[in-house]
């Protein structure tokens, strides 16, 4: 582990307020995540991995602790700072591919470079390579519905690294997928990894996902039990 990870999390906790009662998602989390590094946490529905998620993603704020992301504190930064935060830095992949139906492959996955406001030139020149990074060159003017399962979440995948994010986090990317095409998206985000240089943060229930992984953690309760 570098001396400056690229996600520093220290003492993390969402507390949910249900009534007279006090939930805690998930409490005491501590971590390191490098560029470079694919981690995959595992654990049971409920145990808090999306919710952990959410906020190494700032889509939500913690009740405790801190996250701290190239060494930006989320916790003190505003809302228009997160919004930029999330359109440049973190990329998204979600289980239901999340694909604009009458986009071509190629129109969503310039989709987030269009709302960054890149010149057009470079938008061509990166959608373009995300496209060849995921091997669907071929299948670039294809609408989600001419695609199958694995080809979407590729697009989803290639969507997701458009703007060249540090940080690319994954809630249960091939849980829509059988086996083969889940072996072949876990396989696509290591190669990634090493093209890119980023981090990425799997939550799945798909074991054979951690033999992908330079770092695995297990959530119960919403406390880390296991790592490796």
């Amino acid at each position: 582990m570098t001396e400056n990870p690229l996600v520093s999390v220290r003492n993390l906790g969402r507390t949910f307020t249900l009534g007279s009662e006090k939930i805690k998602a998930i409490h005491d989390i501590n971590l390191d995540v490098d560029r470079g590094q694919l981690l995959v946490i595992t654990g049971r529905s409920g145990s808090g991995k999306t919710t952990l998620l959410n906020l190494l993603a700032a889509l939500d704020r913690p009740t405790t602790g801190t996250i701290l992301i190239e060494g930006e504190n989320l916790a003190v930064l505003p809302e228009s700072a997160l919004v930029k935060l999330r359109r440049r830095r973190i990329g998204f992949v979600f289980q239901s591919f999340g694909l604009l139906p009458l986009l071509s492959a190629y129109e969503n996955i310039e989709l987030p470079l269009r709302i960054a406001k890149w010149d057009r030139i470079e938008r061509n020149k990166r959608t373009t390579a995300c496209l060849e990074m995921v091997g669907l060159s071929s299948r670039a003017n294809h609408r989600p519905w001419e695609l199958s399962g694995g080809e979407q979440q590729r697009v989803a995948v290639a969507r997701a690294l458009a703007p060249r994010p540090c940080l690319v986090i994954a809630d249960e990317p091939t849980g829509d997928l059988d086996s083969n095409n889940a072996t072949a998206i876990f396989s696509l985000l290591q190669e990634i990894i090493q093209k890119e240089m980023c981090a990425i943060i799997v939550a799945t229930h798909d074991m054979s996902a951690t033999r992908f992984a330079t770092m695995t953690r297990e959530l119960h309760d919403g406390i880390f039990v296991k790592d490796t």
